[in-house]
């Protein structure tokens, strides 16, 4: 058992260095003084001040950011909603409504993509950061709704019927009971739904029209012309980024999770 978990522990070293050396030599050639990014020729920091003047690329960068934010409201409220009203309801077609929320989690991106553009044409929807938004939506609200669904596997109906015993309608019973109960399944799902937006590109690829640039789409656009170490410096500004909000992320979630103090209370 030894050797096996010898083994096994290898293993998982090998893989986690698959996964994370491009990332690491990504971070260290953004600090590379070669514009090429072959070989390394001193530190630097002057692609950073390059991609501060950038302002191509700092608007894409906004431009996801502003798709993302309206995807993930727009997801948790969908997703939300959706959860709620199936664990609520019960009628005959519930599976295969499921089934048709769930499937855009596992079709080919391509033929998700292919499949949006043509409903938009045949809608008459004019291509742009709208149609970004609404197939955004489309593969992201379903993460949404089995977070909550999982959630809502282990709610107490007792808690809401103690709310309406005591007094409060319907809307103040969902509003002060139930959506703090949900609360960590709609944190989670909004990250996840405001993550997978923020870092589309084949969807946004077949729903974004000429002059509508996302980060995803610009970074593309440029990898075809030729390596540019800018592209390194912005990908590590957002992995030192999401490094941080994980951090916090952990920080807030052992806080909420520590003991009161029990100062000045005798046993």
């Amino acid at each position: 058992m030894k050797r096996v978990n010898a083994m096994l522990a290898v293993w998982t070293g090998l893989v986690l260095l698959f996964f994370y050396a491009p990332i690491a030599i990504l971070v260290g050639f953004s600090f590379n003084e070669s514009r090429l990014n072959v070989l390394w020729e001193g530190f630097t920091l002057r692609w950073y001040a390059a991609l501060a003047d950038d302002v191509v690329l700092l608007g894409s960068a906004w431009n996801s950011l502003l798709v993302a934010v309206a995807t993930t409201v727009l997801s948790v409220l969908l997703g939300t909603a959706g959860a709620w009203l199936l664990f609520r309801y019960r009628f005959p077609a519930v599976r295969l409504l499921q089934t048709l929320v769930y499937l855009p989690m596992i079709v080919p991106e391509v033929i998700l993509g292919v499949s949006l553009l043509i409903l938009f044409v045949v809608c008459g929807m004019e291509l742009g950061y709208a149609t970004i938004v609404v197939s955004h939506v489309t593969f992201c609200f379903p993460f949404v709704m089995v977070a909550v669904q999982a959630r809502l596997a282990g709610l107490d109906p007792s808690l809401e019927e103690a709310a309406l015993d005591l007094g409060a309608t319907p809307a103040q019973a969902f509003r002060l009971v139930l959506i703090p109960f949900l609360a960590p399944a709609i944190v989670s799902g909004a990250l996840m739904a405001f993550t997978l937006s923020l870092d589309e590109l084949i969807v946004t690829y077949f729903t974004a029209s000429a002059g509508t640039r996302t980060l995803p789409l610009e970074i593309f656009g440029r990898i075809k012309k030729g390596l540019d170490p800018t592209l390194n410096a912005v990908s590590t500004v957002f992995i030192v980024a999401t490094f941080l909000l994980v951090i916090a992320t952990e920080l807030l979630r052992r806080g909420r999770r520590s003991p009161p103090e029990t100062e000045g209370v005798s046993p």
